[in-house]
């Protein structure tokens, strides 16, 4: 299915080589899918799995996250780590005038879960302000 985005050509570029960086440069990573809150993938890298069922998991997690965010009175939902016998996965929000953003990183039991939260922090920044 294809599915009109209104982001910028610029953002689009953005997403892909950052997700491509973070595969290739942090130990452990597996699959980096940004995609929409509604679960369409913008861009990805992966070892292994598939991007559209990735990003729709993205989109679920962000979504719980958003109304536990809302209930508590906590502000904004920003991220969601997820951890596993044999690794982890992280959703980072990212808030863009012209469409909301999810950034999905999973990484195995050898990545280090602050290298990944950084780099998907800073992932999310770089795609907020393009």
């Amino acid at each position: 299915m294809t599915v009109k985005l209104n982001l910028p050509a610029t953002v689009k570029v953005l997403a892909q080589r950052g997700a491509q960086a973070m595969l290739a440069e942090i130990d452990g990573v597996t699959a980096v899918v940004v995609a929409t809150v509604d679960g369409f993938d913008v861009a990805s890298a992966m070892r292994v799995g598939d991007a559209a069922r990735v990003a729709a998991m993205a989109s679920s997690i962000s979504a719980i996250s958003s109304v536990v965010s809302q209930e508590a009175n906590l502000g904004r939902n920003k991220c969601v780590t997820i951890d596993t016998e044999s690794g982890f996965a992280v959703v980072y929000s990212v808030h863009r005038p012209d469409a909301e953003l999810v950034i999905n990183a999973i990484a195995d039991g050898n990545a280090i879960l602050g290298q990944v939260n950084y780099r998907t922090a800073q992932f999310a920044r770089t795609l907020a302000d393009a």
